[in-house]
């Protein structure tokens, strides 16, 4: 039998090493659990993926429905729904109310608040894309591994994903959008723990609709802030701030951040940024960063960091992989690595601030 568990329960289960060898008398101790829910993981995966696409969890939000209610409602003819709806309610993706067709389905707390697309907290946008992009690219992760080459539209089109994003700036918000349903809580959780009374302004480095900038003029009425990202982007940007009411603290700036210098800011920060690119690229951009701050100013990376012993973020350790299946040689960082870049910039001083869930600030001081 295939048990799908939590990763969170499996994070306390010895593993053997390389050099261990294994006692045939006690075989029958050992469990092949994690490496199986590990290895057909990728089955409650696409459930997931697909009850996504399908809006499931949207038409479930009104009111509870029947599971021929549920098939009629999202245009689904096969038998197996079912076995769709029961298989989530077994992920704890949904809560059920009776047994067979006469059973109502109803969303959990969390997927009620994190997957109606109609929720103001909705994180779907990123699993819409992992279905529709990633989910098929990371077939291509032996390729990957082997040649080092991106695994995405650049090799099925010739066109990296950017250059198709920037070319239909509709495609273009909405990608942002989706981006900024799984940023919100890290947004939200540095403007509540980093200690920003002592500077007056703050550069979002790639800043896409100004969602950073945003929350931080709301927490903090004492700062002025400036996202600034291709020019292609700013006109998003701007509709954002405006429909924040936050204008008149929050504005934009357009260049390329590899190529010009950055806006000048007490504090420089950049969500999301530093991993999309390779060593001397993050290098630059860190060193751009440098030059752009005063005496005193920060720098802040939000960033799945992974931990210095490489043993506990899987999620910034997989995220790394996937930078391998978009960019080829690009990669996720520890903090040790980080500070490394830092100081070799010439900042004095590197501090892991811990956000909401694989997520940190990695601040470095000038």
């Amino acid at each position: 039998m295939i048990e799908f568990i939590s990763p969170r329960d499996c994070r306390g289960k010895k593993t053997m090493t390389q050099t261990q060898t294994v006692d045939t008398s006690t075989t029958s101790a050992l469990d092949p659990g994690l490496i199986m829910q590990i290895g057909m993981g990728f089955w409650p995966s696409k459930t997931l993926l697909s009850a996504v696409e399908l809006g499931l969890f949207t038409a479930l939000a009104p009111a509870p429905l029947t599971g021929s209610e549920v098939a009629e409602r999202l245009e689904l003819r096969s038998r197996l729904v079912y076995d769709l709806l029961d298989g989530l309610v077994a992920l704890g993706l949904l809560e059920r109310d009776g047994i067979g067709e006469q059973a109502s389905y109803r969303n959990t707390p969390e997927t009620a608040l994190f997957l109606d697309r109609n929720s103001p907290a909705y994180i779907g946008g990123i699993l819409e894309m992992a279905n529709a992009r990633l989910y098929g690219f990371w077939g291509g992760l032996t390729d990957a591994l082997r040649t080092g080459d991106p695994q995405n539209e650049i090799k099925h089109t010739g066109k990296s994903m950017f250059e198709e994003l920037y070319a239909d700036p509709a495609r273009l918000e909405q990608f942002m959008r989706a981006m900024s349903g799984i940023s919100y809580g890290n947004f939200a959780a540095l403007a509540d723990t980093f200690d920003f009374s002592q500077y007056e302004t703050v550069c979002d480095v790639g800043g896409a609709t100004a969602q950073l900038s945003i929350i931080l003029a709301e927490r903090h009425p004492h700062l002025r802030c400036v996202s600034f990202d291709l020019p292609v982007v700013e006109p998003i940007a701007q509709r954002s701030i405006e429909a924040a009411g936050v204008a008149e603290r929050v504005s934009t700036a357009s260049g390329d951040f590899l190529a010009d210098p950055l806006p000048p800011a007490d504090v420089i920060t950049m969500g999301m940024i530093l991993h999309d690119w390779n060593l001397e690229r993050k290098r630059l951009l860190i060193q751009s960063a440098y030059d752009a701050l005063p005496p005193g100013g920060a720098l802040i990376a939000v960033e799945n960091i992974i931990d210095d012993e490489r043993r506990e973020n899987v999620f910034g350790l997989m995220m790394s992989l996937n930078m391998l299946i978009e960019f080829g040689d690009a990669f996720d960082f520890t903090g040790d690595d980080y500070r490394v870049w830092c100081q070799d910039a010439g900042f004095t001083k590197v501090e892991i601030l811990p956000l909401a869930g694989p997520a940190s600030a990695a601040i470095a001081y000038k």
